[in-house]
């Protein structure tokens, strides 16, 4: 299976999650950036509210893309315990490269939704949405933020997801979602015909767009 874009993917599996969804009080969160144009096709089909959740791979120094952990809001963290013995990670290393990865999120989340607090998910049925797993670190870190605040049920949606990461959201998440579970080597941007880069405007006008006319917030 390959998508021609995030659109694509987004529309394929919000019709995927219409088909087992029937709880009317949902709200989609993406996860910035790369999660958020994939969730707003999927809360356009859902027609439910959507938002953005605001996550933070903790990378190995020497090798970013690996994840040694994440972070999210409401300070969350995750330690991929394996991948830090692995690497020899110390603990004065492995929160430095937090804090930097911190300072960052916090950015993003003033940027994003311009002091506006994220969507009511007390009581509600959350599905958060990102473009793809290969770890599982960072919907990890999205699961335990969004149950801190007190959602219902928490179902993680993705259009693909290695095997791997695929298992340990059906271990985490109340029930997980995705159209192609991989074995073997991984990475996401091998499943898109168009995989590029999400700007921080394109979050901002997407979450805007969803909210409509009259909902979006300054942003400088």
């Amino acid at each position: 299976m390959l998508f021609a874009n995030r659109e694509d993917a987004g529309r394929r599996l919000g019709e995927r999650l219409s088909e087992v969804l029937d709880d009317k009080d949902v709200v989609v969160l993406g996860l910035a950036r790369g999660g958020v144009p994939v969730a707003f096709e999927v809360a356009r089909i859902l027609e439910c509210p959507l938002d953005v959740l605001v996550v933070r791979k903790v990378g190995v120094p020497w090798q970013p893309e690996l994840a040694m952990g994440a972070i999210s809001e409401d300070g969350v963290v995750v330690v991929e315990r394996d991948v830090v013995t692995r690497s020899d990670i110390t603990d004065d290393e492995f929160e430095r490269v937090a804090s930097e990865e911190r300072t960052e999120l916090e950015r993003r989340v003033l940027h994003y939704r311009g002091g506006r607090p994220l969507e009511r998910l007390d009581g509600r049925t959350v599905v958060i949405v990102d473009d793809g797993l290969a770890t599982g670190a960072t919907a990890l870190a999205a699961c335990e933020a969004v149950r801190a605040r007190d959602a219902a049920l928490v179902i993680v949606a993705a259009p693909v997801s290695s095997a791997a990461a695929a298992s340990r959201m059906e271990r985490v998440a109340d029930q997980f979602v995705t159209l192609a579970r991989v074995e073997g080597p991984f990475a996401v941007g091998q499943w898109y015909d168009d995989f590029s880069q999400v700007s921080d405007r394109e979050v901002i006008d997407e979450v805007d767009r969803a909210r409509g006319p009259g909902a979006g917030t300054p942003h400088s």
